[in-house]
């Protein structure tokens, strides 16, 4: 069960290492980019071109859905990146459901757990394989795997190295439960050992994207980082919005001018004043052009 490119590493994985997949269970096709053409999504992609079942249910608790996924008499369900499960759904399988969660839970439940971890700048982060139970993200881990996360690293590099561990991750999980070998932990348990203080993922808003100059260059960096290729930080520049996709902060103890302000020479530099020196953009895209280096952008557009 599964929607987007991340699901489709572990999907592919699993069929090309034997594993007997008796259904796909994915979003429904819709309509996208400016002539609204249907589309599929990534996993169904992949299922039809190698001959898998597929199934798109507009609910999950409907009875022809759940009438068709009985009748497939899986031992074991397998949720990466999809939507939330209800119990008639996740109960059925008599080997469980297993989720390919972001992060080392219980450290970052929620829905952007990459996001946040890049965000609060985490020098690492992890993903993990848990059985689904009633409260989201809570069920007994399987496996966890840790994955450093560098200082020249954004959200998408993240995501893209984790999308292939979290695959291994799996294909390990599952032949661990087939032979008997995992011991479930409670997530209790493993907070108990944690003396960190627990962390959360919940959704990104358009507020969370929001750039505050008052805050130091570092967390604006990591902010930046944590947002990016999407949805986007972003501040204002001449009235529009302006989404910063990459760059550098600048440590300055003599700063003059206010906080916020915007400081360019008009040719290979857009500096912000932040609290604690200069936030230097790299990649930026400024409301209804394309994404571009700050060197293009400037060579066709003055400050005002």
């Amino acid at each position: 069960m599964g929607t987007p490119e991340f699901a489709v590493a572990s999907l592919q994985l699993l069929h090309e290492s034997g594993c007997k997949i008796v259904g796909v269970v994915t979003a429904p096709d819709k309509p996208a980019g400016r002539g609204m053409q249907m589309q599929q999504s990534a996993v169904k992609q992949y299922a039809i071109s190698n001959g898998l079942h597929v199934m798109q249910p507009e609910k999950l608790k409907s009875e022809e859905f759940i009438s068709e996924l009985k009748s497939l008499q899986a031992d074991l369900q397998i949720v990466v990146a999809f939507r939330m499960l209800p119990e008639v759904v996740w109960n059925m399988p008599p080997l469980g459901t297993i989720n390919v969660h972001g992060s080392l839970l219980p450290q970052y439940r929620g829905a952007a757990p990459i996001n946040w971890a890049v965000i609060n700048g985490e020098a690492h982060t992890g993903i993990t394989t848990f059985k689904l139970q009633h409260a989201i993200d809570t069920g007994n881990v399987l496996l966890s795997e840790i994955i450093p996360i560098r200082a020249d690293e954004n959200a998408g590099s993240v995501h893209d190295k984790m999308m292939h561990i979290g695959a291994a991750l799996l294909l390990k999980t599952i032949k661990g439960i087939c032979d008997n070998s995992i011991e479930e932990k409670p997530q209790q348990s493993i907070a108990e050992a944690d003396s960190e203080v627990m962390k959360h993922a919940p959704k990104i808003f358009t507020e969370t994207c929001a750039i505050s100059w008052n805050k130091t260059g570092q967390e604006i960096h990591n902010l930046i980082r944590g947002l990016s290729p999407f949805p986007g930080a972003f501040s204002q520049l001449d009235g529009k919005r302006l989404k910063i996709f990459a760059g550098a902060f600048e440590k300055s103890v003599s700063i003059q001018q206010p906080i916020g302000t915007v400081v360019s020479d008009g040719k290979t530099e857009i500096k912000f004043i932040c609290s604690d020196g200069f936030y230097n953009v790299h990649e930026l895209q400024l409301e209804g052009k394309k994404r571009m280096s700050v060197g293009e952008f400037l060579r066709g557009y003055k400050i005002n």
